[in-house]
């Protein structure tokens, strides 16, 4: 019988975005998911010529958050597209694309999840708000304030819901 690998227990969450990406690192112990890292990475501003230079930076930043803290596998928010914003969701895409890359070169798995199941996950609520997902982060790692920008609080969030899940596949739900 084949033995299953050991599920990951240091994973990076990204909320991907041109503007703003933001990330968080957690780690799952014996009992509980951590908080290691969270923060955002700020791109050059759009000037309608300079998409190359953003995802060079984009990739550059998320390569330098991966080769700092190691993770084991990467959690990323899939993109939402809305039929009235078609070229809102293209660019997600490349941004997406970049980031998938770093986790390739790094050798990390790369995991997608859809943003109703990881505020489901989190808040109770599929369609919770940006603040009671800041919320929800905040209670779950006892912050003193809200994580803020949003993008930092949906980062960790779709790292504790990819945990969550690993930890039901493996050995039931803990609390995390």
């Amino acid at each position: 019988m084949r033995k299953r690998a050991p599920a990951p227990t240091r994973v990076i969450g990204i909320d991907p975005g041109l503007n703003i990406t933001g990330y968080g690192i957690v780690e799952l112990s014996a009992s509980a998911a951590n908080l290691v890292e969270a923060g955002v990475i700020r791109l050059p501003a759009s000037n309608g010529n300079n998409l190359a230079l953003r995802l060079e930076s984009l990739y550059e930043n998320v390569w330098e958050v991966i080769r700092e803290f190691s993770p084991e596998a990467m959690c990323l928010e899939e993109v939402y597209s809305h039929v009235d914003y078609p070229r809102t969701a293209i660019l997600m895409g490349h941004a997406r694309g970049v980031i998938c890359l770093a986790a390739r070169k790094a050798r990390i798995p790369v995991f997608h999840l859809p943003a109703k199941r990881v505020k489901q996950s989190i808040t109770g609520n599929g369609n919770a708000s940006k603040l009671q997902v800041q919320r929800a982060v905040q209670q779950r790692f006892s912050l003193a304030r809200l994580p803020a920008p949003p993008d930092v609080a949906d980062a960790l969030a779709v790292a504790l819901c990819y945990l969550k899940t690993v930890k039901a596949a493996s050995n039931g739900f803990g609390n995390i």
